[in-house]
């Protein structure tokens, strides 16, 4: 198995909805958002019929987790319906709450649909291979290829970040759309610093992520290339907040994101 996939595959512990999910390491280190973020979809997906697939789900760090420690998820069944349910997942090391979040499933039905923007601006495979903007935390970073195209300066600034997987996957969706969440955490809040000529690799500001939010759309394919467009509508006291979509090579928004963090100055 990947490292990748590793990471994403929550084991259930002795009680029949607590999850536990793996540790990328190393010791001493701040445990990875977008991992903490996957590793709760993938929790509340376990609890929910496969015919009944995530459309949001809206996660808050309250404190930061250790790396190398294993994190407990446990899944509370807010609300089962006939097409719909609704799940609250709180992650734990040892006695310590670090996220809590609610995750929304439902069936897919017909009706009118829009969101595609025809073919993204650029093409990935000219682009030399940069991953993260900054030092990443600990990503499996043999196993992702990132590139990176921002444009504009100022409020103008649009971060385009380019990513699919280089190990082979199963089939399964819900495989693929847990890579995605767990990549769109990578430095997502770093736009609204670059507003200001700053990034989160400088380190001139405290900053991380603080709330983020996923609306789910489409199916998406992470070892295909997609592309996350992001960029910061507004900043204030200390806060920023970065808006998304993630985009297929198609043109089809597949995702909605929105992220608050902080972008504080150090005193």
């Amino acid at each position: 198995m990947s490292e990748l996939l590793r990471l994403l595959d929550v084991r259930q512990e002795a009680d029949a909805d607590s999850w536990s999910g793996a540790a990328a390491g190393p010791a001493g280190k701040r445990a990875y958002g977008g991992q903490l973020a996957a590793q709760t979809l993938a929790a509340a997906c376990r609890t929910v019929p496969a015919d009944r697939p995530p459309t949001n789900m809206h996660l808050q760090f309250l404190r930061a987790g250790d790396a190398a420690t294993p994190v407990r998820y446990t899944v509370t069944r807010v609300y089962d319906g006939r097409t719909a349910a609704t799940r609250r997942v709180d992650s734990y090391q040892g006695e310590r709450l670090l996220t809590t979040a609610s995750v929304s499933f439902a069936a897919t039905l017909p009706g009118p649909e829009h969101g595609h923007r025809g073919s993204p601006p650029g093409d990935p495979e000219t682009l030399a291979r940069t991953g993260p903007a900054g030092p990443a935390p600990s990503l499996p970073l043999d196993e992702l290829d990132i590139r990176i195209s921002d444009t504009g300066t100022g409020t103008g600034f649009v971060r385009r970040l380019w990513w699919r997987t280089t190990v082979r996957l199963p089939d399964d969706p819900l495989v693929h759309t847990l890579i995605a969440v767990y990549v769109t955490d990578v430095y997502m809040i770093d736009p609204a610093l670059r507003v200001h000529g700053h990034s989160m690799a400088a380190r001139t500001h405290r900053s991380g992520t603080t709330d983020t939010a996923i609306w789910l759309h489409r199916p998406v394919r992470a070892d295909r290339w997609n592309l996350l467009e992001t960029s910061s509508p507004a900043a204030a006291r200390g806060r920023g907040v970065v808006t998304g979509s993630l985009i297929g090579v198609d043109g089809a928004i597949a995702a909605t994101l929105v992220q608050e963090g902080l972008i504080a100055e150090r005193e």
